[in-house]
């Protein structure tokens, strides 16, 4: 049994106070009736002092001592990626509820190990997909659950960014296949998370991936061909080098009885929405779309809400251990037919 927590604030610590944290640090200030931010951690000195300065909490260096030296509910893993593994299977032997940013590890074998890390000590294991939570693609989600599209025929994604080398020079850990992983892993992951989620279980992956213009270890650039066990077929773009900046964020799905694309930087506009039977909320179709000056989106506080009301004993986890294996065994499919020029079928293992 999970431990619930009822009649008092969620404990909260954050561990790695860089680039995403303040999503998560926006989040916890958003729901301060429920939450409590009482540590944060980072390696980082300059980092972890201003942290603990704008939010005036501890501050630890190590991980070990955070949990031994605080009483926490609930950390929230938001570091590099290949860390996350570890992290997460500390935290479990302590006997916390642990959140991860995506994504959850860099190898298949490890996010494994994690959710039967969390299993074995009873303690939830989020990770965010803060992504799904946003308006267009909550639409979306909506018509191909109540298969307004009838039988779909075809799938595409594409992610047309840009990140110079200067973000890649900006941390040791960026661009390694260890801590980091390349454009799919990364920038793409919450793209990748779409192709299970909206359109259903994925029977093989045919990759080629590049390393085009960046001093990076990983792929900067790569295409896929993906056959799900419905039969549809489909493809997702990703690049890291558009000129000049940040293009296109978008997934299209053409069915037997609808057409769809959102599209925008980062599927924040609802570009096509044609279906052969209407419904009442295609009005609100118009005001699903919104502006943005992030590819982050705006899910990061409702993602939160689904969190407290599962650890209050509300609500089932939206995305706990098991949902982010979905993504990361895409992902891991996707490198290896990369790197094996062969097609890899799924599951990874029976």
């Amino acid at each position: 049994m999970y431990q619930i927590i009822i009649d008092r604030k969620i404990n909260v610590a954050v561990v790695g106070c860089g680039r995403i944290s303040a999503n998560h640090f926006k989040s916890i200030q958003q729901f301060s009736d429920d939450l409590e931010l009482v540590a944060v951690c980072d390696t980082d000195p300059d980092q972890l002092a201003a942290a603990t300065k704008a939010y005036s909490v501890a501050g630890y260096r190590r991980l070990d001592d955070l949990l031994s030296q605080e009483s926490v509910d609930l950390v929230v893993i938001c570091t590099p990626s290949g860390l996350h593994p570890d992290q997460v299977k500390r935290v479990a032997e302590a006997r916390v509820h642990v959140m991860t940013e995506k994504p959850m590890a860099t190898r298949w074998a490890d996010g494994v190990a994690m959710v039967r890390a969390c299993d074995k000590a009873a303690v939830r294991l989020f990770v965010v997909k803060q992504n799904r939570r946003n308006s267009t693609l909550q639409l979306l989600k909506r018509a191909v659950d109540e298969k307004r599209f009838g039988r779909i025929y075809m799938v595409n994604i594409n992610v047309f960014w840009t990140r110079p080398q200067d973000y890649y020079d900006s941390a040791k850990w960026r661009g390694t296949w260890e801590l980091d992983g390349g454009a799919f892993m990364n920038q793409a992951s919450h793209y990748v998370d779409l192709i299970d989620w909206l359109i259903g279980p994925v029977d093989s992956i045919q990759a080629m991936m590049g390393t085009l213009a960046r001093d990076i270890e990983v792929e900067d650039s790569g295409v896929l061909n993906i056959k799900w066990r419905s039969g549809a077929l489909g493809s997702m773009n990703v690049t890291m080098l558009t000129y000049p900046k940040n293009l296109e964020g978008s997934i299209t799905i053409l069915g037997e009885k609808g057409t769809v694309k959102v599209g925008g930087v980062a599927v924040n506009e609802i570009q096509q929405w044609e279906f052969s039977e209407a419904k009442d909320y295609d009005a609100s179709v118009s005001n699903a779309s919104y502006q943005t000056t992030s590819v982050y989106g705006f899910g990061h506080p409702v993602y939160y809400k689904n969190v407290i009301d599962t650890l209050r004993g509300k609500a089932d986890p939206e995305t706990d251990g098991r949902e982010g294996l979905k993504s990361l065994e895409i992902l891991i499919a996707a490198y290896l037919s990369a790197r094996d020029r062969r097609t890899v079928s799924l599951p990874l293992e029976y």
